[in-house]
């Protein structure tokens, strides 16, 4: 008669523990052999998604579009499948937001490279190099929201600028793509939106959505006002993305100051010293008529 598996958790557990005792050596030091741990399984998921956006380069139709969507999920499902044990208790949907739109960004930013192999191998290094930071930073986020680990601040930076990068690709692909002043706000806003909360979680580490909400829509919405008068500002697209991007820069960092209660007058002077160069670089990049 077979032996029936007890339904509590607990029983399981050692239900489990004790049936791995009967199991043969032989068989155990096989699966320890096969057994990945976290650093792996990044390195594995960061080799398939390398080659992925390496051939994505040369789909530069819609298809590249559709590719570059694909690699955004799949960097999700490499995470998942990393820290899933790390998120049985403490579920935050908010570390799947970065790694997604950094994939996503180098996918649709391959259309305004050039097409040489030189250029593709850069870009496809940098994105192999940056998407292990993206997915070490977040696995500190989902331990450090548990207990208190010393590399949450290293993290903080990496996200940091990680996340500067995103911002600064998505809004340069936008912008360029020109398909017209309403999906341009949409695309701009939802992007936003979400840098903008993953980049204040950073720093709360607030497991609800909604506790997050009113500040982070404060953001976006600085953000889409501003990127609505760039649209009609006569200047390229990478110099506004690059204007947008310092913007989020400073309001993002004037948050994380807040909320790490370090809003002092030298760092505010810092920030408005970013924002007034930033704008100076935009009016001197203006093509007046």
């Amino acid at each position: 008669m077979p032996t029936s598996i007890p339904q509590s958790k607990l029983l399981r557990f050692f239900f489990k523990l004790f049936s791995k005792k009967h199991k043969t050596k032989g068989l155990s030091k096989k699966r320890q052999q096969f057994s990945l741990g976290k650093r792996h399984k990044f390195a594995i998921g960061i080799g398939i998604l390398s080659i992925g956006l390496f051939a994505a380069e040369y789909a530069l139709n819609a298809y590249g579009i559709l590719i570059a969507f694909f690699l955004a999920v799949l960097s999700d499902v490499v995470l998942f499948w990393a820290v899933q044990q790390d998120l049985e208790d403490n579920f935050s949907s908010q570390i799947f937001i970065l790694p997604f739109l950094y994939s996503l960004s180098f996918g649709l930013f391959a259309f305004l490279t050039p097409a040489r192999l030189i250029t593709k191998i850069i870009l496809t290094t940098l994105y192999a190099v940056g998407l292990y930071s993206v997915f070490l930073s977040e696995n500190i986020f989902t331990v450090a929201s548990i207990r208190t680990i010393a590399l949450l601040n290293s993290a903080r930076i990496v996200s940091l600028v990680i996340s500067l990068i995103t911002y600064f690709f998505l809004a340069s692909t936008t912008f360029s793509f020109r398909i017209g002043v309403i999906p341009t706000m949409v695309i701009l806003f939802a992007f936003t939106f979400l840098l903008s909360m993953h980049a204040v979680w950073t720093y709360t580490l607030e497991q609800e959505l909604k506790k997050d909400l009113i500040w982070v829509s404060i953001l976006t919405t600085c953000i889409f006002e501003l990127a609505l008068v760039l649209w009609f500002w006569p200047t390229t697209p990478t110099v506004g993305a690059l204007f947008l991007t310092s913007v989020w820069y400073v309001l993002v960092g004037l948050s994380h100051v807040w909320l790490d209660k370090r809003l002092f007058r030298s760092v505010l002077w810092e920030y408005i010293w970013v924002a007034v160069i930033a704008f100076l670089v935009l009016v001197a990049f203006t093509t007046w008529q």
